[in-house]
């Protein structure tokens, strides 16, 4: 099966060359890495029985920020690694871990995982949500590692396709020694599609534990160069298609209040200059972040384009309300609305969440969201502006919600601590 598995995905990626190599700007980002050749920066700290934590892009990487500095803090001889899929995951991992010990993660083609199993030697692989690469799992348990997926979860889009597959999924899920899901739903979804009942359990999910561990300096400034009493709209995290509809909302804000501010923060960074160019196409003003500098006039009446990556869970304090993006346009799901929430911000955000179906569930029955819809947005966000306590009681219930859900990052520390205490075999 393993055979047939990676002559099949070797013969993808040659029909699929010409696509990549059209979108190369996007993806040639750690091209060596990915292809099995292990940097030089990894074997300074790299020695035998440590973890390998994998998390695909930005979301999995603040999810398990909190999970690595627990590891290091009760497990200081076993060195962590991480690697991501995407460039904005990597750039993020360096920024908060060091590039000493981050990397891109490998094609999951024996030669290549081979490459850092046969450097990182761990002890223990964490793979974040639903990473089911078959070679990865295989690979490391035949070198001894123990095997756990992390903060679990099945959305309702994949799940038909894993289920559908379920004889080639059991037997790869069988590499596994424990699922931690994020709900009931996910554990029920992950022994449909395969997994074994007794490796299955619910541990919460890890998003609800990060935090932002020290003020940001883009905060700070921002704060100081936004007049107190300028109204803030924080729009995170924003999809193709979702931009015209906001800044067709923030000039009705502006008409009834001239001093306030529109932080628009697109998911994607590659979209940064297109948004730029439908916020002058709108007769907005536009301040780009990478261009701002703190001794310019206060910001004020204009849309400031967070044009960076890593910045916008701390921006998010400073809202008087945050929108929360790919929520208003199909096919995308929703992005995170804990950022905004940790902080007591007022949120908004758009019906189509099913990637963070539970979550938003949570924060609906406890009063802590606002759903909205093109049709509405304008007035929804003006009706918020214009009701100081309504904005009160959809902040405090979001952090209350918030707060009452943590816990998830120190049930999957217990869960795992026998995985890193048992015996492990080195050379």
């Amino acid at each position: 099966m393993y055979i047939l598995y990676s002559l099949l995905l070797a013969v993808a990626l040659v029909v699929s060359l010409p696509w990549w190599l059209l979108r190369l700007g996007k993806y040639h980002a750690g091209l060596r890495e990915r292809l099995g050749v292990v940097p030089d920066r990894l074997r300074g700290a790299a020695k035998p029985g440590g973890v390998w934590i994998h998390a695909v892009s930005v979301g999995e990487v603040l999810a398990v920020s909190r999970l690595v500095s627990e590891l290091e803090e009760n497990f200081p001889e076993q060195p962590v690694f991480l690697s991501t899929t995407t460039a904005t995951g990597q750039r993020l991992a360096r920024e908060r871990f060091g590039s000493a010990r981050v990397f891109y993660a490998p094609l999951d083609l024996g030669p290549a995982v081979r490459a850092y199993m046969n450097l990182l030697r761990p002890r223990l692989l964490i793979l974040a949500e639903t990473e089911f690469w078959p070679n990865l799992l295989r690979l490391a348990r035949k070198r001894g590692a123990a095997v756990a997926i992390v903060n679990a979860r099945i959305s309702d889009r994949s799940f038909p396709r894993y289920r559908r597959f379920r004889w080639f999924f059991s037997r790869v899920l069988s590499e596994v020694d424990v699922f931690l899901a994020q709900t009931d739903v996910d554990a029920q979804r992950l022994r449909e599609i395969g997994a074994a009942t007794e490796r299955v359990r619910v541990s919460g999910n890890l998003k609800f534990d990060v935090r932002v561990s020290s003020p940001s300096p883009l905060a700070q400034a921002l704060r100081r160069a936004i007049p107190a009493d300028s109204e803030v709209m924080v729009c995170g995290s924003t999809a193709e298609g979702e931009e015209e509809m906001l800044l067709e909302a923030f000039q009705a804000v502006l008409e009834k209040y001239p001093s306030a501010i529109m932080v628009l923060a697109p998911r994607h960074p590659e979209r940064f200059d297109r948004v730029a160019g439908q916020v002058a196409t709108q007769g907005l003003a536009l301040v780009r972040r990478s261009a701002w500098t703190t001794t310019a006039s206060p910001l004020m009446g204009c849309a400031f384009l967070l044009d960076s990556v890593g910045e916008l869970a701390a921006v998010y304090a400073l809202a008087t309300f945050a929108f929360v993006g790919g929520s208003l346009v199909d096919q995308v799901g929703g992005h995170n609305i804990l950022e905004p929430a940790q902080y007591g911000v007022p949120i908004l955000t758009g019906a189509q969440t099913f990637n963070f179906r539970e979550i938003v569930n949570i924060f609906q029955e406890g009063g802590g969201i606002v759903t909205v819809t093109p049709a509405n947005l304008a007035g929804e966000c003006l009706r918020l502006l214009g009701d100081r306590e309504e904005r009160r009681k959809l902040g405090e219930a979001a952090r209350e919600l918030f707060l009452k859900n943590s816990g998830a990052t120190a049930r999957t520390l217990q869960t795992l601590q026998p995985l890193l205490r048992r015996n492990f075999p080195t050379p």
